[in-house]
This record gives C-alpha cells, sequence and structure tokens, in this order.
C-alpha cells in the first residue's frame, strides 16, 4: 500500500487529538459524581459545589467552566430542557424605520409580505418592496423612509434599491440587538452549557437550554420587551450613611435576639437619628472595611463579622486608597451573593432607611477575567413616577468608533438623538456635569459615563477603555431604543429529565446490541480473523466519531445516537466489498497476499462512491435540517470518514503485518456455514424485470388512491401545533383521553398512544395563531382540568405540568410552512444531486436515469406505505421533519447500494467491451448478490435494533428506514438496473443501425 507511513502518522495523531477532547468528559464527569456525592441530593450544594470550582484548573491547565464547555453535550432530548426558535417582527422593525407612517399602500405591502413570506424563499425585505411597487408602480420608498432619523442614510433622492439596502442594515443592526439582550438574558438566567445561535431565515434565533425545569418563567424572560432608558445618578458619599443605616437594620432583623417587630417600630428610628447626629461609626466601619484581610482575621472572625454586618459582608464597599469612591459604583460582589444582597436591599425595614428615590441594579458585565464579581450602582430616580430621565426611544443612531488620543487609538461610541432627545440630552447632560448617567437596558446597568460637559446638537461621544466587541455591544444596546421590534416564540420543545434518561438508556441499549450483533455476524460470516479485525475497525470508528464530535463540540442527541448506529451498519459494507472481492480473487487461484491486495484495490472505487454519495445526502440533510437533523446529519457525516479511514486504510495497514509475519496461513474468508452461500448464483434478474416494475408501480398507485382519500399523518411541524406528551399513574384510552379533552380545546385536538399503555401524546392547534405568552399557560390549564379525573386527588396544576407532562412541543403557523417547504426542497435537490453524481462518475446518462428512477421509487413506494399504514400501525407514522430526514437517509443509502452494482457493470464493460449487454448486467447483479444481501442484512439487523430498543420518539423514523432498506435493496435490483439496460440496449441498437446504414 502506497503513502503508508503517512497513514499511520495520521491515524496516531487522529487517535491523540481524539484522546485528548474526549478526556474532557471523563473530567467533568468526575467533578459531577464528586458533587452529587457531596451535595447528598440537594441540588443546591450541587450546583454551589461545582460553581466554586468553575475557575480552578483541574486538568491539562484548563478550568472547569472550559472543560464543561469542552466535553460533549447532552442534546435536549437526552438531558431535558427546553428549546426556543424565536422571530423578531420584522414588520414592526420596517413600520419603526418608517416613524409608523400611515401610508395605505405601505401598511398593506407590509402585510402581504407577511403573508407570502411563508411560501416564498426570497428575504422578507424584498418581499415588501416587490409588493409595494406592484401597488404603485411609480412610489418611491425613500417618500417612507426619509424620516429624521435616517436623514443621513436616506434622502427623498435615494432610489429604490439604496432604501432597501439600508433597511436591510437596520434590520439586522436589530436582530444583533435582539441577540445580545437574549444573550445576557439566559446568561442571568443560570442555566449550564446554553447555546444560542443566529438562524438562516432573517429574524430567527435559536436558544436551546439544556435542564431548564421552569418553562412559563423561561417564556417570559424570552418574549419581554427590552426598554432602554438613561438615569441619574448618586455618588457613593452621599449615600454611604444610609447604606450603613441599612446594614445595622440588616443585623437587627437577622439577630436571633430580635424580633421583626421591634425592628420596624424602635430600631429603624433610632438608627436614622444616630446616622444624622453622629457618623463616627460609619468612618470606624470604612476604616474596618479597608483594613489587611490577616488584620480582620486577629480581630473578629467572619462569620462574626457577617452577624454584625450582613451587608457588608456580602458587597465591598468602593473605596481607593481608604476613602470612598466618588463615582456611582456602590460596591462589588461574588456572582453568587448578588440575589442575596439584593433581597436584603428589597426588604421593607432596609428601604425605610435608604432614601426614597435611589434605585440600586447590578452591572451587566463581571468586572474580573474570572468572570464572578459584579458592580451594583447607585441610580436616582428622578420622576414622581419612578420612570427614568431619558427613554431609549429618542435614539436614532449608535455605532462602534475609535479615536486618536496621546498617539493612541482608544474605542469609543457615537450616538444621534432626535430633537425631542437632543433637547432632553442637553438639559440631563448640563445638570450632572462631573457626575455619571447610567445607560439601563433590561434592568442592567450596561455602562456609567461620566459627563464632562453639557452636550447639545444631540451626538455624543461614549468612551470607558472598551474592547472592540464591548463598543460593539454598547452600540447595539444603544440602538436598541427605536427599534420596536417584538419577539415570539414560533417554535418550542420541552422534555422533561425522565424522559430524557430513558431516551439515554434506549440509545445506549440500542446502541450495544446492534455493535455485538455485527461482530458476531462477521465472525460468523466471514471467518474468526477477518471477523475481528473488521470489528476492531467498527470499534476504532466510534472512538474516532466520538473523538471528532467532541472535537467540534458538537451535541449529541437521540436521532445522533441513530445516526451513528446506522453508520455502523453503513461501515460495515466497505468490509464487506473487499472481503467479497477478496474471495473472489481467491476463487480465480491467486495467492493470499496477492487476493487481499487486489480485493482491496478493486473494492476501492465502489467504496469512495458509495460513501461519497450518503456523505452527499448528509451534507443536503445539514444543510436543510434543523436541530436534532443536523445532529444526525454531522453524525453520519462524520462516522462515514472515519468508516473509510478504517475499513479501507487500517484494516489493510493490520492485514500487511500479519501477512508478513506469517500468520495468516489458513484464511479463506468463508466459514463452514457461509463456504457455498451465494458462490455462483444464475440468477435471470432483466428476464424479471417487467414483473419487477410492476410491484412497485402497484403499491405507488395504492398509495397515490390512499392519498386522495385517507391522506398522510401530518405532524405538527408541517401543520403547526402543540404536542404534549403525558404520563399518566395508570393505563389509560385515547379515546376516552381526546373526548375528556374535546369540549376543553374546541374539538381540535388528537390522542395517540406512545410508547407504553400509561403515556399519550395529546396534539392541538388551538389559538396556534395566538403569540400571546399566556396561551401556553392556558392550553396546560385546560389539559389539567380535562384529564383532572385521571390524576390522584389532591394533584395540582402546578405538580400536573412539572410530573406529569413529559414533554412539550410548538409550531407556529410560519415556521411549520418554512419547515414543510425546506423538506420538499431538501428531498428534490438530494434526488438532482444523487442523479448529477451519477452522471459525472460514469459519465453515462443511462446510469444517471436508472439511479434517479430507483431513488424516486423507493421515495415514493415508503410514503404510499405512510399513507396506507398510518392508521394501522400501533406507533406513531407521522410526517415530520424526522421523516424527511429518513427519506434523505434512504435516498443515500440507495444509491450506496446502486453504486455498487453500477461500479461493477462499468468494470466488466472495460474488460469485456463486446459481450453481451445482457449478459454483462446478469453478471455483474449476480456477482455483486453476496455483497448485497450482506450489507442489507447487516443494515437491517441494525436499524431493527434502533427501532425495537431505541424509544418510541425515533420509531416512525426507524420504521421509515426498515422500509427504505428493503425497498431500496429491491430497487437496485428491478429498477435502477434494469432502466440502465433498457437505455443502454436502445443506445446500442440505435448505433448497429447507423453502422449498418453506413456500410
Amino acid at each position: 500500500m502506497q503513502n503508508k507511513g503517512f497513514v499511520k502518522v495520521f491515524a496516531v495523531l487522529l487517535t491523540l487529538v481524539c484522546l485528548f477532547y474526549l478526556s474532557f468528559s471523563f473530567v467533568t464527569q468526575h467533578y459531577n459524581s464528586k458533587a452529587a456525592e457531596y451535595a447528598g441530593g440537594d441540588p443546591a450544594k450541587e450546583s454551589a459545589y461545582l460553581d466554586s470550582l468553575s475557575t480552578q484548573k483541574v486538568w491539562l491547565g484548563y478550568t472547569l467552566k472550559q472543560c464543561r464547555e469542552m466535553e460533549i453535550s447532552l442534546g435536549l432530548d437526552l438531558k431535558g430542557g427546553m428549546n426556543v426558535v424565536l422571530e423578531l417582527n420584522v414588520a414592526d422593525v420596517i413600520r419603526s424605520l418608517s416613524n409608523n407612517n400611515q401610508d395605505e399602500n405601505f401598511n398593506k405591502a407590509l402585510d402581504l409580505a407577511y403573508a407570502h413570506q411563508a411560501t416564498s424563499q426570497k428575504d422578507f425585505i424584498d418581499l415588501f418592496a416587490e409588493e409595494y411597487k406592484k401597488l404603485d408602480s411609480d412610489a418611491r420608498l425613500s417618500a417612507i423612509f426619509s424620516t429624521f432619523e435616517l436623514k443621513d442614510k436616506i434622502t427623498p433622492q435615494s432610489s429604490d434599491a439604496q432604501v432597501v439596502s439600508v433597511l436591510k442594515q437596520e434590520l439586522q443592526s436589530a436582530i444583533d440587538n435582539s441577540f445580545n439582550v437574549l444573550r445576557t438574558r439566559i446568561d442571568r438566567f443560570g442555566v449550564v452549557s446554553p447555546n444560542i445561535q443566529r438562524l438562516e431565515t432573517a429574524g430567527r434565533i435559536l436558544v436551546e437550554l439544556p435542564g431548564v425545569k421552569e418553562p412559563e418563567r423561561v417564556r417570559k424572560l424570552l418574549q419581554g420587551s427590552a426598554n432602554l432608558e438613561f438615569w441619574e445618578t448618586y455618588k457613593l458619599p452621599e449615600i454611604y450613611q444610609q447604606l450603613v443605616a441599612a446594614d445595622n437594620v440588616l443585623a437587627t432583623i437577622l439577630s436571633k435576639e430580635a424580633s421583626i417587630d421591634s425592628v420596624a417600630t424602635d430600631n429603624v428610628e433610632k438608627i436614622a437619628d444616630a446616622a444624622d447626629a453622629n457618623v463616627s461609626e460609619a468612618d470606624s466601619l470604612l476604616a474596618e472595611l479597608g483594613q489587611d484581610n490577616k488584620e480582620t482575621e486577629a480581630n473578629q472572625s467572619m462569620e462574626e463579622f457577617a452577624k454584625q454586618h450582613p451587608l457588608f459582608a456580602l458587597l465591598q464597599i468602593s473605596q481607593y486608597n481608604g476613602q470612598l469612591s466618588p463615582g456611582s459604583t456602590v460596591g462589588i460582589a461574588h456572582a453568587k451573593d448578588m440575589d442575596k444582597i439584593s433581597e436584603y436591599l428589597n426588604m421593607k425595614q432596609v428601604k425605610e432607611v435608604l432614601p426614597r428615590n435611589l434605585a440600586l441594579k447590578w452591572g451587566v458585565k463581571a468586572i474580573d477575567d474570572k468572570e464572578q464579581f459584579y458592580e451594583l450602582y447607585a441610580l436616582k430616580v428622578t420622576n414622581r413616577d419612578g420612570s427614568p430621565a431619558l427613554g431609549g426611544d429618542v435614539v436614532t443612531d449608535a455605532n462602534a468608533d475609535f479615536m486618536q488620543q496621546a498617539g493612541r487609538s482608544e474605542q469609543m461610541v457615537n450616538m444621534v438623538m432626535n430633537a425631542e432627545g437632543s433637547k432632553a440630552w442637553a438639559r440631563l447632560t448640563k445638570e450632572n456635569i462631573g457626575r455619571q448617567i447610567a445607560i439601563v437596558l433590561d434592568e442592567m446597568v450596561y455602562s456609567a459615563p461620566n459627563v464632562n460637559d453639557e452636550i447639545t446638537g444631540g451626538r455624543s461621544q461614549i468612551t470607558g477603555h472598551f474592547t472592540p466587541e464591548e463598543a460593539k455591544d454598547l452600540a447595539n444596546v444603544l440602538k436598541s431604543g427605536k427599534m420596536a421590534a417584538s419577539v415570539h416564540i414560533v417554535q418550542e420543545d420541552v422534555v422533561g429529565p425522565s424522559l430524557g434518561q430513558e431516551a439515554i438508556n434506549a440509545g445506549v441499549i440500542s446502541f450495544v446490541l446492534a455493535l455485538v450483533l455485527l461482530m458476531i455476524y462477521m465472525c460468523a460470516f466471514y471467518g474468526l480473523v477477518p471477523g475481528l479485525i473488521a470489528d476492531g475497525a467498527l470499534v476504532l470508528n466510534i472512538f474516532f466519531t466520538m473523538g471528532i464530535l467532541a472535537s467540534f463540540q458538537a451535541v449529541l442527541t437521540l436521532p445522533g445516537i441513530a445516526g451513528m448506529v446506522l453508520t455502523l451498519g453503513m461501515a460495515v459494507d466497505a468490509n464487506v466489498l473487499i472481503y467479497e472481492r477478496t474471495k473472489e480473487e481467491l476463487r480465480a487461484g491467486k495467492s493470499l497476499g496477492k487476493a487481499i491486495a487486489d480485493g482491496y484495490g478493486n473494492a476501492f472505487s465502489a467504496i469512495f462512491d458509495s460513501n461519497l454519495t450518503s456523505i452527499i445526502t448528509g451534507i443536503v440533510l445539514f444543510y436543510f435540517g434543523t436541530g436534532p437533523i443536523r445532529g444526525f446529519a454531522t453524525t453520519m457525516i462524520i462516522g462515514l470518514f472515519a468508516s473509510f479511514l478504517t475499513a479501507v486504510f487500517l484494516t489493510r495497514i493490520v492485514y500487511e503485518a500479519l501477512l508478513a509475519k506469517d500468520k495468516l496461513k489458513n484464511v479463506t474468508f468463508t466459514t463452514s456455514i457461509t463456504k457455498d452461500l451465494l458462490t455462483n448464483p444464475k440468477i435471470n434478474f432483466l428476464g424479471a424485470r417487467k414483473v419487477g416494475y410492476l410491484i412497485p408501480a402497484g403499491i405507488i398507485v395504492l398509495g397515490a388512491i390512499s392519498m386522495m382519500t385517507i391522506g398522510l399523518n401530518n405532524g405538527i411541524d408541517f401543520t403547526g401545533g402543540r404536542n404534549y406528551v403525558i404520563r399518566f399513574d395508570q393505563e389509560v384510552k385515547t379515546d376516552d383521553v381526546r373526548n375528556m379533552l374535546d369540549a376543553q380545546l374546541d374539538g381540535s385536538v388528537s390522542v395517540i398512544q406512545i410508547g407504553t399503555a400509561d403515556q399519550v401524546r395529546v396534539s392541538t392547534n388551538y389559538k396556534i395563531e395566538d403569540n400571546d405568552p399566556s396561551v401556553d399557560q392556558e392550553i396546560e390549564t385546560k389539559l389539567f382540568e380535562g384529564v383532572k379525573s385521571l390524576l390522584p386527588a389532591g394533584t395540582t396544576l402546578d405538580q400536573f405540568t412539572g410530573t406529569y407532562i413529559q414533554s412539550s412541543q410548538k409550531v407556529g403557523p410560519s415556521m411549520a410552512d418554512d419547515i414543510k417547504n425546506a423538506a420538499f426542497l431538501a428531498v428534490i435537490f438530494a434526488m438532482i444531486c444523487m442523479a448529477a453524481y451519477i452522471l459525472l462518475r460514469f459519465r453515462d446518462v443511462s446510469f444517471s436515469v436508472g439511479a434517479f428512477a430507483s431513488v424516486a421509487t423507493t421515495t415514493l413506494c415508503i410514503i404510499s406505505f405512510y399513507t396506507l399504514l398510518w392508521k394501522v400501525l400501533p406507533f406513531s407514522m407521522e410526517v415530520d421533519q424526522t421523516f424527511i430526514a429518513a427519506i434523505l437517509t434512504i435516498i443515500g443509502y440507495s444509491i450506496n447500494d446502486t453504486v455498487v452494482v453500477f461500479d461493477r457493470i462499468r468494470e466488466t464493460i472495460t474488460l469485456y467491451p463486446k459481450r453481451d449487454r445482457y449478459q454483462v448486467i446478469n453478471d455483474a447483479l449476480n456477482s455483486t448478490l453476496c455483497r448485497t444481501f450482506n450489507t442489507s442484512l447487516t443494515t437491517l439487523v441494525v436499524v431493527l435494533c434502533i427501532f425495537i430498543l431505541g424509544g418510541s420518539t425515533i420509531r416512525s423514523f426507524t420504521f421509515a428506514i426498515l422500509l427504505g432498506i428493503i425497498v431500496g435493496t429491491y430497487s437496485t435490483l428491478f429498477v435502477a438496473t434494469p432502466i440502465a439496460y433498457e437505455l443502454q440496449k436502445k443506445k446500442i441498437n440505435k448505433k448497429a443501425a447507423a453502422e449498418k446504414a453506413g456500410k
């Protein structure tokens, strides 16, 4: 084998890389186990233990937090949690950019664009521009958008193309801001390993929150409007005495010797008097807070200090050289203490000693590299209604820039306000020279720049030693004030932790069983040594796949496990091809070493083509799919690359090493069971081609009739709606549950059994077009009221949603239309890609047409089976995203099989160009029959394991693949190859006729 040294070095390096990345998962698992042991079942203690170690270096110089980011994460279907797709209302953004223009055609064009977006792949703004032109061909967009706020970007003379370009830039700015706001909110929510990313569709953002158990709180958090505000501030020395008084009040409240009632009457007055009359206590406390840690410990223990000064034990007062800091920063606190400090400061008795117009708010970002400490700011409420000094809606533009100062460049943010805001800003800055003005979004302080002079004209520059990223973020925050855009959930999945654990168990069991069966099968069919070498390749394949997944920081989902198991079946195909070719060479009388070398060489092109076609399918899946489907595609693509490396190169190195040591004397690649199996079959496949055409044609015709009468069982991915998986304490009948819920949900409900007899899935499209966040809670209440009689007496709504609802899913109508369109395009695009590749690879249109006809037949047959059987079989057979993923996988698998046969036909034609084509094709089908049988059987066994043991959530997916393996194999033998023969025969006859006529 050429380049053996390179392959060895590459394999060793890849092994080391995989070991490195996989090690993080073992490290985090170790510390998770230690935390669980320490906590003894207390989640709060477990979380506190892990938080305490998060910044500690625990492995190869990496902190525990970094290790957790590097590990293979479990998807929501395995871990439980919440997956949400949010959509920014683009129409709202455009309306706000027009200053809510009331032009009839403008608003009608927006409505039409919104309606057409579901069925169009065009950008929303392009659709809007087209609709506006249709309504009035002479109208100019600049007439709508040449507002005061956009005067520097759009003039009355601007062309429509220029206006569209500006609108797209402004929309992207709104999306960036929404993304940043959501990211900050999620960070504050405290979820471990959250994932937030922009999606291809403009205005959509994906949020994944593993382990979340409060979906209603998350919905409110994510869909709440973001309010930009400008606040005046206090200087710390102005409120320090009151903070000391608040600390004393807290000490009294928390003391075991005093009651809360007595504090509320006597002690508050006493402390307030003391604060006014004498500051010696405050001065001594300031001195004490400024002491060295060792001196503090010498005078009194921290425990004693915390009893006497509960607030200042958690909040470190801002000071410099023993003096109070002059700014608005009250102090610094550890992240874990922030909630407790806020709780203290919101106590009624504490508020009574603090200034009535004081508002204390936390900074949005940590001030240290380890992201542990945050600042608390003192804001001044200057309006009677508690509103800020200035609202953010006056900001018309903001951008990050840099300025040259003292020979160096410094990041800054330019801010522009409208006419109304300019006047208010001039007054505000004039009154606060030498003070800070806090920029607040979502109740968090993003920046508190100092005012040096009165700022007129509405243009300001904000500096503050920003990094480029911080300056950009602040600019986006400032621009949020003018974007009156709502964000609503268009897709949602909530999976309970118990359902996730069941999915893990099901996935692992199916994976292990499939691996064991494959190993046994290979040894039983090809002999112990070849079987063990192939099994070793399978184990290496799994190791490399997991290692590469870890290096990509991929998320492992249940479909991902299914993809890995399916890859095992497809990986065996390469070994089968090599072994079958080697057996042919041995039967031809070649020596073992020569037969193995020729077996690898002759099988290479078929392995390469079949793997590449499957990878193309995986790429199509990844491009058009979302969420778990992408996980499946990623795992499959990586697994195919790994199988190519292990089966084609590494196993050959092993064989060459064993041959060099003369360790393969009696290897025949057969056993007593398989010695004569399909050794020299003589089946006339082409002779049966007409019957072969009729069987799938009959299935497709029946399917078409069923489609027109019964239809397909479309899932909510394609129709829009909500799914709830509910598990009861006893077996229930689906008809009973449906009857109970019909009245509650206006009859728009269906109920099917999922998995066991005590678990059902309720589907409804009740109020699916209503984006009000309260609708989700309303439906959960209706479900609870409907099935209350099936629950134990005394069960509350919270117990029902937290314990009995195992998972929930929501897909909005617009999202459903997008998914449906993407699915249709994915299937068509995959078929075209397969046909194009076959044409490119084999340079013969007959092969390309045959391959396309085969995959089309396979696809249509499976759809036919789904429309014929979905009311008969005892499990869900919905047509949804996972079904489309199965169809695409089957297209790849079917082509894989077809390519192997076509490769043999091409090889035989090259060797014997004048041999009768009928005989050539029949011989090719018969010579590859053992390989077809082995590959189909091994893949069938693997998928059968997933189907039986993989859990109810992917049963429909695996059933489609089972059908695809059977129908795809049939189509290769009786559709693809016969059609290729028919076309080649016609071409040969035409050529012969032309030659005869030429004579």
